[in-house]
């Protein structure tokens, strides 16, 4: 008895230490994938805040840019599969709980649910852009956002869940950059694995990137506030036009380059997270 006891420990706990290693590659290619974005469509920003961008600076112009390099097709299909391990990584994120004291918290598994539909849906976006370019990826991030404010503007108390929800971006994006000011990354890291260089690199990209990257959530979010108030869907804007909005202020493209850069950076730091964050 006391044999099988201890075979059935030994076997329950290889399984436990397969699934670990599965949900800890999967998290690492997810974060590799999503580090690609982001350093694609700082650089596509970029090139526009310097006047020699014609491509949308959103995930379809990253696309499109992927697809033209060399062995464009395996890079498409190598970012969507890593793009669904990071959805799976959030599904059992959800299921099991993630890291942490507080990682079996409600909370911590509403939001792993929602950045695993998140993450399902991009990844979906990406696999069948690689299947047929030719078809695009949906269409740019700015007609998307067009096509469904209208939607739910049409639809009973439109206006007010358009309003909710880009207040919930705008909220969202102020947590994104005060917690990456906060260095609130760092409890997830491998601490004793970061050498002095390393430990500045993840703060320099960290820091920069997530101010960066909450920026344009909030003003992303802000414009669908506007576009609810106003009851205009063309007030909403994609990540794209987002982006260019910036160019229209006061400081001009300078301070589009410095998001774009922000952004460029942040794609470093989910590099930098891909290798020394704990899953």
């Amino acid at each position: 008895m006391t044999t099988r006891v201890l075979a059935a420990t030994a076997r329950g706990r290889a399984r436990r230490a397969a699934d670990g290693t599965v949900a800890e590659g999967a998290a690492r290619a997810g974060l590799t994938a999503r580090g690609v974005i982001y350093l694609l469509v700082g650089t596509l920003a970029l090139r526009i805040a310097f006047g020699d961008g014609t491509e949308e600076a959103d995930r379809s112009g990253a696309l499109e840019a992927l697809a033209d390099q060399p062995f464009g097709s395996v890079l498409l299909w190598a970012l969507g599969i890593g793009l669904v391990g990071m959805a799976l990584w959030r599904l059992s994120e959800a299921v099991f709980g993630a890291v942490g004291p507080d990682g079996r918290t409600a909370k911590k598994r509403l939001a792993a649910t929602a950045r695993c539909g998140f993450y399902a849906f991009v990844a979906y976006s990406v696999l069948a852009f690689a299947v047929n370019p030719r078809n695009g990826s949906g269409g740019s991030s700015d007609q998307q956002s067009r096509d469904v404010t209208a939607r739910v503007l049409q639809m009973p108390g439109g206006q007010w869940l358009v309003g909710i929800a880009g207040a919930g971006i705008v909220v969202a994006g102020v947590v994104i950059g005060v917690q990456a000011a906060r260095r609130g990354y760092r409890k997830k890291l491998k601490a004793s694995e970061l050498a002095p260089w390393s430990r500045r690199l993840v703060d320099v990209t960290g820091v920069a990137g997530g101010v960066a990257r909450g920026l344009v959530f909030a003003v992303a979010g802000a414009f669908a506030v506007r576009a609810a108030v106003d009851y205009e869907p063309g007030r909403a804007k994609g990540l794209d036009d987002t982006l260019r909005s910036f160019a229209e202020t006061p400081l001009g493209p300078m301070l589009l380059a410095c998001v774009a850069a922000g952004l460029v950076l942040f794609g470093v730091f989910s590099f930098a997270l891909a290798r020394w964050r704990r899953v």
